[in-house]
Parts: C-alpha cells; structure tokens; sequence
C-alpha cells in the first residue's frame, strides 16, 4: 500500500506555509533562518513527492543540488549573523541597522 501524493503535497504545503509565517511574524535572525531552511526542506520534499510519482530520478538528483546549496547557505547566513552579533550583541532584526547610512 501506498501513500497518495496528496499527503507529500498537504505535508509540504503546510511546512512551506509555516516558514512563511516564521519569517513573516519573527524579528530574531535565527528563527527566520530557519524559517527559510524549513521553506526549502518542503520544496525538497514536494521534488521527492513528484519524483516518486513520476518514477523518474530527476527530482531526487535536484534536491542532492538543492541540499547542497542550502548547507553552504546555511554557514554562511550564520557566518553573518555571528558576525553581526559581535558588531552589535543582538539577533533582533529591526535593531540591526549596519547597512544604513
């Protein structure tokens, strides 16, 4: 028995939907960075969902690539945010203000 591509979707819609909010409604830098690994985990999980489906190994070979994107992005984003939080001792979005004027 398998599982419908109906439930990867429902599954991937709903963790893309609460990265979306994550980064909407949060000002600290950490949680809104993961907010953004979490809305790329769903893509990667609706690739794997179409993949399965279509019996192809397209969509598994693009999430390898995606995934590795998303771990150099990954040390860098929190490369930055250490920095950051050297420069001004805080994570809060809206009290950093280094590339103003």
């Amino acid at each position: 028995m398998t599982i419908p591509i109906e439930y990867y979707l429902i599954l991937s819609g709903f963790m893309f939907l609460t990265g979306v909010v994550g980064v909407l409604t949060r000002r600290n830098a950490i949680v809104v960075f993961m907010s953004i690994e979490l809305m790329l985990n769903s893509a990667d999980l609706t690739f794997v969902a179409f993949s399965s489906y279509l019996g192809n190994s397209i969509g598994q070979v693009f999430v390898f690539f995606v995934m590795t994107v998303a771990a150099a992005e990954a040390a860098v984003g929190l490369a930055i945010i250490i920095a950051v939080f050297r420069n001004k001792k805080t994570v809060n979005i809206d009290e950093i203000n280094i590339l103003k004027w």
